[in-house]
């Protein structure tokens, strides 16, 4: 087995030097030519940290648990823990991804982090399906947490709701609509007054009065097959939608078609989720805000980090991030806005027109 002192010997240093160097603990110690030589000839070498006798040394597993409550079961936010696993990898530690449901007060859900915290595991990343306001399992009170799309009094990142709604109000408005539906939800959810109130904004910049008519709450399924003809029938000149996620927005493509009306011509619409099994599926592909689900997992495990080592990441994002990604906040936020992007993924024949 290779060992420091093999590498030491080879690169002309001391143990300790060598030490320092593949325990990220160089910087204004040792030369960045020494240093490079260093990890050079222990790559060479074939060199691996025994990470047990590190934890034993440091007191720190490098290991990270990410708790997904009912995430790893959401087809499109499932990209939260790429992102954190490759966050992860990029800072030298190990992810644990653990599926646990019932949020705050499930016992189950205790025992496994009970388990966890007896390992050793230096932080936790508690991540929800959706931008809610949530509460940390009881467990998880004395441990360095980081909440991902959820909020709680811990640092935390979530969407930002407002500029959704801005985006997807603004493109509309840049491809020629002038009378721009809200189409959303009747659940209580803290997306909804942000999108909400990104869509007036976005109307009032152009200098379009908002109304209220224009806005219609709707569950999924049978609701929305019973109440959305009855809005185009009630406000045959509108000639945009944008809606509060894609599964509203396949609503607002079946009514069309059925009344003869063509996507991109006749009405433009745009959803959020980007979810690849309707965005993709729909003709023409539908236009959509993508939610940052792996900038969320990237950065949260950013965050956790400097937290754990009580010091910022530097640089962050780490090399080998996403260029088509969206730009990170600061590690300094404590509570952290994503901006999201907008796939356009209509080709617009004219701007519509409705008469």
């Amino acid at each position: 087995m290779v060992t420091m002192k093999h590498i030491a010997n080879r690169a002309g240093v001391s143990i300790s030097t060598v030490s320092l160097v593949l325990n990220g603990r160089d910087a204004g110690r040792v030369s960045p030519e020494v240093a490079e030589r260093i990890r050079g000839i222990a790559e060479s070498l074939g060199y691996r940290t025994n990470r047990l006798a590190s934890s034993l040394r440091t007191s720190r597993s490098r290991i990270i648990a990410f708790l997904s409550d009912e995430v790893a079961t959401t087809p499109f936010a499932g990209r939260m823990i790429e992102g954190a696993q490759d966050a992860a990898r990029a800072l030298g530690y190990l992810l644990i991804t653990v599926g646990i449901s019932g949020g705050a007060k499930s016992p189950g859900s205790d025992r496994e982090i009970m388990a966890l915290k007896q390992y050793g595991t230096d932080g936790f990343i508690y991540a929800r399906m959706f931008n809610q306001r949530t509460l940390l399992p009881q467990p998880l009170s004395d441990c360095k947490v980081v909440v991902a799309d959820a909020t709680d009094a811990a640092p935390s990142i979530v969407p930002d709701e407002h500029s959704i709604g801005f985006k997807a109000t603004s493109h509309l408005l840049d491809a020629g609509c002038r009378r721009i539906a809200y189409v959303g939800t009747i659940h209580n959810m803290i997306a909804q007054p942000g999108r909400i109130s990104g869509y007036m904004d976005a109307l009032s910049s152009r200098n379009i009065a908002f109304d209220p008519e224009l806005m219609i709450n709707v569950e999924s399924g049978s609701d929305e097959a019973a109440r959305i003809p009855a809005f185009f029938d009630r406000h045959p000149d509108v000639d945009g939608f944008f809606c509060f996620n894609d599964t509203r927005a396949w609503s607002i493509y079946t009514e069309a078609i059925r009344r003869g009306l063509a996507i991109g011509k006749d009405i433009a619409v745009v959803g959020v989720d980007n979810h690849q099994v309707i965005a993709e599926a729909l003709d023409p592909p539908l236009s959509t805000v993508e939610l940052p689900h792996y900038e969320m997992g990237y950065w949260a495990v950013g965050k956790l980090v400097s937290m754990i080592e009580d010091m910022t990441v530097s640089p962050f994002p780490k090399e080998g991030y996403p260029i088509d990604r969206v730009p990170l906040p600061s590690l300094e936020e404590h509570s952290a806005k994503l901006d999201c992007k907008l796939r356009i993924k209509q080709s617009w024949v004219r701007p519509p027109q409705r008469t």
